[in-house]
């Protein structure tokens, strides 16, 4: 079994139909199953029968069957009212009359004796008394007087004790005439029979399931040839005819075969796609009729599944429609671990009262089961469910992104041709699938990537076309693609526009331009559907003389995730790292996104923050046309992060908005170089020298392109680069924290003190360790 898993839950990728491509061709290579067919199990009518056949086969057994049955209706009819079987039941008669005959005699002899004699009539044999050696009238009968008929009474007791034995010998010899009748007619039943299936017999004799139905059809045939010999049909005019036996016709119902599973068309082996895999829809139902208010069944109503028409090939599942559906996953795992497909009613029934159930033969199964799903799904299975660890050993992780190379590039152009051809759309000019191109490396966001969220793709085709339809043109061109994207943008665009028109009527505070201390401009992806867009936001930070370090705002007021929360102390970390080696840090420094009041995650504002929190501690303005994005370690190197282009292309609008000045742009990690798909109009502003974009890798770079000043270098004796930015901030810092800087030797006054107060502490055993150091 392979299960196909995708990192996230996103649709549209092409999973189905790849997986579908696949199935298709290595289905192609194996054989085309067999046929199945439920006939009655008449030894035990609850548990039909299930007859395997080669494909195609199904249809022809059925049909030789229903035609030996039709013609056995009336031969056996034409047979038992032919000269044979009359002159073979007239000598089974002629030998009982003959042996009857001798015993009415013998029992007579006895009967003078006692003054009766045997007869017989419709009800069989019986004694009549006896006057004057010949038989009583009733006109005598009735006229004997009573002493005569006690002697009469008497003598009748007398004879039956005497004639006993012999009537229990008349009995025998009646019963012995029926089972030689009974004798005859399965003899010529089972040979009529017998003698018309026998080249069935000769074809299937390999299969032994049809033996063995053909055995039990015999011996049905033989105990029911009384329907065979008679055919009429009920008074339709009796009113109670409703209440009588079932007419012959539907007796023979019991005859018919239910061909389960045909495949007689099919030319490989079968690739089912199960999209509401219920229980019922997925291993087979029985289905009920209401007769007179019961529920009644049989094997005719006997339902496949998609495990049924797969058998033999390959069943693609979704897990999240299986997993939904009760009794569903379980079964699926019993048949898989059992090997067979087997119709419980329990299941499918649940709650439903029924007056008769079967319970048809299971059916070997050979399938395999491809299950769709994603990778939260996959975890739970995995760890939780054993039996799926057993059965679903290959696992395949679907990823949702292509490199972008000439290979893929022309299967692209491939599926874009095929989904014309299929779909009868126009052709697509060299420029317009370039165009597509573009657009599936910017939904990848990244140049080196094509997406694999093919759907996105189709819906531009779709678009690009009606545009192209619009204006009359024989081919889609790259300007019908543009004007797709242009209304796909604008269908979605209204939230970006809302804030948009917040920043231009200054509700939103962003400068653009000139310098501050302690304040930047960080950028932020909000989405909003199929559609995402960069949100420029102010962030401040204040530094004051303390002990309480960074106090991240956000945090404070439950409006930060985990991530960001993380990345504000990875903040804390570096400027420890390169500041607090031989003194403490004795800062407050307060950081918030202003104007933010849905929250906010992730750590692409850390370094954002960082320069913000070194502006404010050395007093140094910064650069408010330059928009920030990028993560920091606690080494200072700068971090990738995502939606790099909706960042970019966000704050272009506003500083577009506002007015370009020419010094405006955006700083982002030089990891995130290879990811930039723009809109044409911000590389055309770049090109023009109006908008600049500036890819760094350390927090230095950023620092000298924000506050045009030597972000300084660390010194072999301690501290840095005099006059630059973390000489600035060191310095600050030292003289917060009352110590003097490191290259000034320490006077005599000030040791004394020193080590008087950690005396003081050693002494004092109720000061606390921050108490001591202050």
């Amino acid at each position: 079994m392979v299960i196909i898993f995708t990192s996230a839950a996103i649709w549209g990728t092409g999973r189905n139909s790849y997986v579908r491509l696949l199935t298709e061709k290595a289905a192609a290579e194996r054989p085309i199953p067999k046929d199945w067919v439920y006939a009655n199990n008449f030894k035990n009518y609850r548990t039909p029968l299930a007859l395997g056949f080669e494909h195609g086969e199904g249809k022809n057994f059925i049909k030789s069957v229903d035609f030996i049955v039709d013609f056995l209706r009336k031969e056996v009819e034409s047979v038992f009212s032919g000269k044979e079987y009359e002159n073979a039941k007239a000598a089974i008669l002629t030998e009982y009359t003959g042996k009857t005959q001798g015993i009415i005699e013998a029992l007579n002899e006895i009967g003078e004796k006692y003054g009766f004699k045997f007869g017989q009539n419709e009800r069989g044999l019986i004694s009549i008394p006896l006057r004057n050696g010949l038989p009583m009238t009733e006109d005598e009968y009735k006229s004997i007087t009573d002493e005569e008929y006690d002697l009469m009474k008497e003598n009748s007791g007398k004879l039956s004790i005497e004639t006993a034995d012999i009537f229990n010998q008349l009995r025998d010899e009646e019963e012995q005439y029926r089972a030689n009748i009974k004798e005859l007619d399965d003899s010529m039943g089972r040979r009529i029979a017998s003698f018309h299936l026998m080249t069935l017999r000769e074809k299937y004799a390999d299969n032994q399931s049809v033996i063995t139905y053909f055995d039990y059809l015999v011996d049905d045939i033989v105990e029911n040839l009384d329907n065979f010999k008679n055919e009429e049909e009920p008074d339709s005019k009796n009113p109670l005819a409703m209440f009588a036996p079932r007419n012959p016709e539907s007796f023979f119902e019991r005859y018919k075969l239910n061909l389960f599973v045909d495949n007689s068309e099919t030319t490989t082996a079968p690739v089912v796609f199960a999209s509401n895999p219920n229980y019922a829809n997925l291993l087979g139902s029985i289905e009920y009729k209401n007769e007179m208010g019961v529920l009644r069944t049989d094997f005719t109503m006997i339902k496949p599944g998609a495990l049924h028409q797969a058998n033999g090939g390959y069943l693609i599942l979704l897990a999240k429609d299986i997993l939904s559906m009760p009794y569903a996953w379980k079964s699926l795992k019993r048949a898989l671990l059992d090997e067979n497909i087997s119709i419980d009613t329990s299941g499918a029934q649940a709650g439903s009262i029924v007056s008769m159930t079967l319970n048809p033969q299971p059916i070997p199964l050979d399938v395999k089961i491809v299950l769709i799903g994603d990778q939260y799904t996959y975890q739970l299975l995995y760890y939780y469910d054993e039996e799926f660890r057993k059965l679903f050993k290959i696992m395949a992780d679907f990823d949702i992104e292509m490199e972008r190379n000439e290979d893929n590039i022309y299967k692209i152009t491939q599926f874009i041709a095929k989904h014309c051809e299929e779909d009868h759309l126009k052709p697509f000019s060299k420029c317009a699938v370039a165009k597509i191109i573009e657009f599936s490396s910017r939904v990848a966001d990244d140049q080196k990537k094509l997406s694999s969220h093919l759907n996105k793709l189709v819906d531009v085709l779709y678009e690009a076309e009606s545009w192209a339809e619009k204006e009359e043109s024989e081919l889609v061109m790259a300007e019908h693609v543009d004007k797709a994207l242009w209304a796909l943008n604008r269908r979605n665009n209204k939230v970006e526009e809302k804030v948009l028109e917040m920043f231009n009527s200054g509700d939103y505070l962003l400068d653009v331009s000139g310098y501050k201390v302690g304040e930047i401009n960080g950028l932020a992806v909000l989405g909003s559907g199929q559609y995402k867009f960069g949100k420029p936001s102010k962030i401040t930070v204040s530094t004051y003389l303390g002990r309480s370090g960074l106090i991240n705002i956000e945090r404070e007021a439950r409006t930060s995730g985990a991530i960001h929360d993380k990345g504000v102390m990875i903040i804390s970390g570096y400027i420890g790292h390169m500041f607090a080696q031989t003194k403490p840090i004795s800062i407050n420094a307060s950081i918030v996104f202003e104007q933010l009041y849905s929250g906010v995650d992730g750590d692409s504002a850390s370094s954002t923050e960082l320069y913000a929190i070194l502006s404010s501690i050395a007093n140094l303005p910064i650069n408010q046309s330059i928009a920030v994005t990028g993560s920091v370690n606690q080494r200072g190197e700068i971090q990738p992060i995502g939606g790099v282009n909706e960042k970019i292309e966000g704050f272009f609008k506003i500083c577009k908005m506002k007015g370009l000045t020419g010094d405006q742009g955006v700083i982002i990690p030089h990891q995130n170089v290879k990811n930039l798909m723009l809109s044409q109009e911000v590389i055309e502003s770049v090109k023009a020298g109006q908008f600049h974009i500036y890819s760094v890798a350390h927090v230095s770079e950023g620092i000298e392109i924000l506050m045009g000043k030597k972000a300084g270098k660390s010194l072999k004796g301690g501290g840095f680069t005099k006059g630059s930015v973390f000489d600035l901030v060191d310095t600050k810092l030292a003289e917060l924290a009352e110590v003097p800087r490191h290259n000034k030797k320490k006077t005599k006054p000030a040791v004394k003190k020193e080590k008087a107060a950690e005396k003081k502490a050693v002494v004092d055993e109720n000061i606390t360790p921050d108490k001591a150091s202050k």
